[in-house]
């Protein structure tokens, strides 16, 4: 085929492949294209993108060369066409090439005593869709205005009681009997959490892939899994899955708050539901923590359309600080000012956010179990880099050897 021939051509790419807005992972700006046939994903650069937006059947490779060319102060030669095209009918992207066979799925990962995991719903898809279904009622604004409202006011109600919801969650704690009813209600409650994550992930198109239990002793907790929220049109609709949970969460704890507040002071249930509504609180919010890998991680890395987040914030951090000792800004200026902004203000972020907790957590622990308890926290934390130093470590070693 002579070069004419080839830039005469109108490719097409197939109309079922999906592709995400353009993301963020590191400085460099991605493309995700995803194809619903085996669930492959692909990820391009803003060049190969420019590109196959523009493959619809109608335009002509010459007349997408030349907005290449306008665009990007380049054009594209015989050799960078033939090989871009080549790698389209090979990956199967082009409308009229062989769709790849996907691969068979690896089988799940081996479950153990201490920690693993097991599917529960042998078809998630199905029983997420009669779900989907049977709450529609639901999803409308006439319920979900004032459900929110409630929720709000929820949230006001425990901040206001938080002293003698504090008095009483310490009662709580005296009684194993009643402290473990709570935790199963809670332990429920997550539950709900997960599902509310698929079906808002469901209502906006995304897919459930598995439904399962993990455990990693002492803790099991169930798992819903979300596929294609990178997909989703919109940022409010991949913002709204990662926080459905949490919102289930508060919902669960609605009927809770009257039946607290209508019984006498010294009622015998008041410190189980007093310590249920606070750790039900607090389990909820602290799930809207920007901190990987809770949800309000996740919503965080959709509202801001970056990828690894935290991984790219800590090699940002590390590029301005040999920035600032070597008076060198070149590494850095490959980082938009937005992008320093996200990054540096999540870095800095993370750092406040973890210190503040470790205070709390110091000072919680020293006014309920004395000064000694209070240094807890920061031994913890001192062992876990202790460790984590020591594997960095012995990982070189051990590279270090073979090579």
């Amino acid at each position: 085929m002579s070069h004419r021939q080839l830039l005469e051509q109108r490719p097409r790419i197939r109309p079922e492949l999906r592709i995400a807005r353009p993301l963020r992972r590191g400085a460099a700006v991605v493309h995700l294209v995803q194809d619903p046939v085996g669930g492959r994903q692909l990820e391009l650069g803003p060049k190969e993108h420019f590109i196959i937006a523009r493959l619809d059947g109608t335009r002509t490779l010459a007349e997408v060369g030349d907005a290449y060319a306008q665009h990007f102060r380049a054009r594209l030669g015989e050799p960078q066409w033939q090989q871009m095209m080549g790698l389209l009918y090979t990956r199967g992207l082009l409308a009229d090439a062989p769709v790849p066979v996907p691969p068979k799925p690896a089988g799940p990962p081996r479950s153990g005593v201490l920690s693993g995991r097991a599917k529960l719903v042998s078809d998630a898809p199905a029983l997420l869709e009669t779900l989907h279904r049977a709450t529609a009622f639901a999803r409308r604004r006439a319920v979900l205005a004032p459900l929110l409202a409630l929720v709000a006011a929820l949230l006001v109600a425990v901040a206001v009681q938080l002293p003698t919801l504090i008095d009483e969650t310490r009662q709580l704690a005296e009684n194993p009997v009643a402290l473990f009813a709570v935790g199963t209600l809670l332990w429920t409650s997550l539950a709900l959490h997960e599902l509310a994550h698929g079906l808002v992930g469901h209502a906006y198109g995304g897919r459930v892939g598995e439904i399962g239990l993990r455990w990693r002793l002492p803790m099991t907790y169930l798992y819903c899994e979300v596929e294609d929220v990178r997909f989703f049109a919109r940022r409010r609709e991949q913002i709204a899955t990662a926080g459905a949970g949490a919102i289930a969460n508060l919902v669960f704890l609605l009927p809770f708050y009257p039946a607290w507040a209508l019984l006498p002071a010294h009622a015998q249930a008041r410190p189980f539901l007093g310590g249920l509504l606070l750790l039900g609180t607090a389990v909820a919010l602290g799930n809207l923590l920007p901190l990987p890998p809770l949800d309000g991680y996740k919503a965080l890395g959709y509202a801001l359309d970056t990828l690894q987040l935290a991984t790219e914030s800590r090699t940002f951090a590390t590029v301005a600080a040999r920035a600032a000792i070597r008076r060198d800004g070149t590494e850095l200026r490959r980082y938009p000012a937005r992008l320093r902004l996200a990054y540096g203000g999540y870095a800095l972020g993370c750092t406040v956010l973890a210190a503040a907790l470790l205070a709390a957590a110091s000072a919680l622990l020293a006014a309920w179990y004395g000064p000694l308890a209070g240094w807890l926290p920061a031994f913890s934390v001192a062992a876990a880099l202790a460790l984590w130093a020591a594997g960095r470590a012995l990982r070189a070693l051990r590279e270090a050897r073979s090579g």
